[in-house]
């Protein structure tokens, strides 16, 4: 009896009310889990869904649409923003629309129409060398450099190998030079009690290293290699232009300044104004133009947006920029 009289005490009533709560709360707690998780299964599902409609949805890589047309017609390939090798501007994407240009029976004429501050001068040579070697190959085919709002430094580079190239008056052309820029952070660290420790197994391994004071042979060495870096940027530029360039009267065209259209014309650096449409009709004569520009695919704009390569970003966290024709 008295076993039975504990059993029904208050505290084992308020033991089994607890335990029962308990179990309770546990089952709500996992219940939210599994929905918490399903969630985000399904957010994932529907983001994959929305990627892969947008894959399909949207253009694919490759030359325009528009290039797929047949007859007589004016190639047209934009050389638009930065000149590097993972922009829409690189030497592959502008080689490889100027090669289907190029082999195509129905093209008349090719205009590269240039809006572009420049950028790599490996890419810049790239397709300057690629102009010249399909107008080799092509006689007949002539190449018409258009620039729009801009046409600087590798942007030009590019434009010299063209057998013309037009502009409008306002339009930005010329900027011949070489830049590479840095920063320096030794003052900053000093008032941060900060020390650079830096080992190498070459003397100047650590070359224009940021954190550490310039050295003055280290300078000369780089001042070197901009300016043969000039100077083939020159040669090309003067071989592309040849008489027509006003070099000998004007020096100061080989110092990175930057001209008007109009005063572009005076230098020898342009051969007239003019747009695209009136390259085709008024100098091409045929004012049916179809774009070759090779156009990004989903996948690359989405590879983009996560960022580029974690040694670029470092990079540029560093300060540290190399030879760039702008």
């Amino acid at each position: 009896m008295s076993d039975e009289w504990k059993s029904d005490t208050p505290k084992a009533t308020d033991d089994k009310s607890w335990k029962l709560l308990e179990k309770t709360l546990l089952a709500s707690v996992q219940e939210q889990r599994r929905s918490r998780r399903w969630g985000i299964f399904f957010k994932l599902l529907t983001f994959l869904y929305l990627f892969i409609a947008l894959a399909f949805l949207g253009p694919w890589g490759g030359v325009s649409k528009s290039a797929s047309r047949s007859g007589s017609h004016t190639a047209l390939i934009e050389v638009k923003g930065m000149i590097a090798d993972d922009e829409p501007a690189s030497a592959d994407n502008v080689v490889g629309a100027l090669r289907t240009a190029f082999e195509d029976q129905g093209t008349k004429g090719i205009v590269l129409r240039i809006n572009s501050p420049g950028g790599s001068p490996v890419q810049s040579g790239y397709i300057y060398d690629e102009i010249k070697r399909l107008r080799g190959e092509h006689p007949d085919t002539k190449v018409y450099a258009v620039i729009s709002d801009l046409g600087a430094s590798g942007a030009y580079y590019i434009a010299s190998a063209a057998d013309q190239i037009y502009a409008d008056k306002a339009s930005l052309v010329g900027s011949i030079g070489v830049t590479a820029a840095s920063f320096g952070f030794v003052g900053a660290m000093e008032k941060l009690g900060v020390d650079r420790r830096v080992y190498t197994s070459g003397e100047h391994k650590a070359f224009l290293d940021p954190f550490q004071p310039p050295k003055e042979e280290e300078a000369r060495f780089w001042q070197g290699v901009l300016d043969t870096t000039h100077k083939q940027f020159i040669d090309s530029v003067k071989k592309g232009r040849g008489d027509r360039l006003k070099d000998k009267d004007h020096p100061e065209l080989f110092s990175g300044l930057i001209w008007s259209g109009e005063q572009a014309l005076q230098l020898g650096l342009i051969d007239g104004m003019g747009n695209t449409s009136y390259v085709a009709r008024e100098v091409i004569k045929e004012k049916e133009v179809v774009d070759y520009t090779i156009q990004e695919t989903p996948f690359d704009r989405f590879a983009k947006k996560l960022g580029a390569s974690v040694a670029e970003r470092l990079a540029l966290w560093m300060g540290w920029q190399g030879p760039v024709l702008r």
